[in-house]
């Protein structure tokens, strides 16, 4: 990839130096970095770090000519990385993934990794949780859970649309500014590449789901989503719906192909596996979580656990 984050577009960050520990100190902040380390390799040693773009999505490079290692996490976005040259690898307890050239990588979402860098020149993009959800809304039902499978290779087509996208996005801030449409249309264009190359796992919307006829069940999972952490009953829903509990019942069977009793359980099964990501061994139990989530039979939920995640919430919260 040929992108970078300079031209006549003012820096969103920029940092650079010849110093080991200035670089531990400029670079460990954005990732929320722990136990960094920065080493020469041979010869000079020298850093670069540049960003453009906004809060809701931004282009960096990142350039060391020495290596750098420790334990990151970013919180509230989602990450793609590639390298141009080097060598690098980023780990989430056993899910090592070994960059290659040219090949888009995501970070581990809402939980810490390590990273292990050395002589690289590496590009990043940073979009908001916000924004993608919303555009992630527009293909699945989005229940606020980001969730990406990160061991699929992507396609040959789906990163050159993510090439283009990233392109174009930066043609846009630069010619057009960060206020303009082009600008937030780019962001969009850009998030749905992510999509292409990495399944989101969620539900495939069905067909005719943003259209009036299917408004009131809308409504229902909206509130399931938004209310999932709370007692739920049936009736619950359906007054929020404005139907009848019968009318919601077949309206969900009919849309979904479940109840709205299943589909609430769904949506709390993967907040507790997002509570999972996130917890350490040592502080948090796993009958914890499925208790916050209203489970409390754990063989049951380590069952349902296991078809949904291929593997059981022990695993999970060993990472």
């Amino acid at each position: 990839m040929t992108t970078t984050a300079h031209g006549g577009t003012p820096p969103l960050v920029s940092v650079a130096g010849t110093d080991t520990d200035a670089a531990v100190a400029d670079l460990a902040g954005m990732y929320a970095g722990r136990s960094w380390r920065s080493d020469r390799t041979d010869g000079s040693y020298w850093y670069r770090y540049v960003g453009v773009g906004d809060d809701r999505m931004s282009i960096r490079r990142s350039q060391m000519h020495g290596s750098l290692r420790g334990d990151a996490a970013v919180e509230g976005e989602v990450v793609v990385q590639w390298i141009d040259d080097g060598v690098a690898a980023i780990d989430a307890g056993r899910d090592e993934v070994r960059m290659q050239p040219g090949v888009p990588t995501l970070f581990p979402i809402e939980q810490r990794f390590s990273i292990d860098y050395t002589d690289w020149d590496q590009r990043l993009v940073h979009l908001d949780r916000g924004l993608v959800l919303d555009v992630a809304s527009e293909r699945y039902l989005v229940d606020g859970s980001v969730d990406f499978d990160r061991n699929a290779t992507p396609t040959a087509e789906s990163m050159a649309r993510w090439r283009t996208a990233v392109a174009s996005s930066v043609r846009a801030l630069r010619e057009q500014g960060s206020e303009s449409l082009a600008w937030h249309e780019s962001q969009r264009e850009t998030t749905r590449a992510l999509l292409d190359m990495y399944r989101f796992r969620a539900e495939v919307a069905p067909i005719g789901w943003g259209e009036h006829r299917n408004a009131r069940i809308r409504t229902a999972v909206e509130h399931i989503h938004a209310h999932a952490h709370e007692p739920l009953t049936v009736s619950d829903l359906a007054r929020v719906a404005d139907l009848s509990v019968r009318g919601l019942q077949e309206a969900f069977h009919r849309t979904l192909d479940r109840s709205p009793m299943q589909y609430l359980r769904e949506v709390r099964l993967r907040r507790a596996h997002e509570d999972l990501l996130r917890a350490s061994p040592a502080q948090v139990a796993v009958a914890d979580v499925a208790a916050r989530w209203g489970f409390t039979h754990m063989g049951r939920f380590s069952g349902e656990y296991l078809r949904r995640f291929g593997e059981y919430p022990k695993v999970t919260l060993r990472r």
